[in-house]
């Protein structure tokens, strides 16, 4: 006896539109209910403040490269001058474009520019209060209230 693969009635049209209106309409309701999770983007150059803030003219074209790693464009007309750029998107958010510049006279930095590293300590700990308590807490209540009262007050 043979056997088909394949159903001997196929789907009706009745069948068909109410099942693509019901997949429609479900993933319409995914989306307006922002279940999907976005995530942090980072592009670019990743430096670290410390790093940053050890550049000093005088540093060779090599001590820099060591110190920040490559960066992320060199002029084709402009071989003096070196481009790190890192971009940042938090969670789907505004994006946020960082820069530094650094300028040589041949192979000795003569000077930087840009806002890579431009916020303060004070910035730092308000941008990170909104990502919720401080972890690990093995602070009372009460002490986590003085601790946040200092840091409102400046005192970190």
């Amino acid at each position: 006896m043979y056997h088909s693969l394949f159903p001997a009635k196929p789907m009706t049209m009745r069948k068909t539109i109410p099942a693509l209106l019901l997949a429609g309409a479900s993933v319409l309701t995914l989306g307006a209910c922002h279940v999907i999770y976005k995530p942090d983007v980072q592009q670019g150059n990743l430096l670290i403040g410390k790093n940053v803030s050890e550049l000093k003219p005088g540093l060779t074209k090599q001590q820099v490269v060591a110190l920040l790693g490559s960066p992320s464009v060199v002029s084709p007309f402009d071989a003096n001058q070196w481009n790190y750029v890192a971009t940042m998107q938090r969670r789907g958010g505004a994006i946020k474009e960082r820069t530094l510049t650094l300028y040589f006279d041949n192979d000795t930095l003569v000077r930087t520019d840009g806002n890579f590293m431009k916020e303060t300590p004070q910035e730092l700990l308000r941008e990170s209060h909104k990502y919720g308590p401080l972890y690990p807490s093995n602070l009372t209540k009460q002490q986590q209230k003085e601790l946040e009262q200092k840091q409102k007050q400046g005192g970190g």
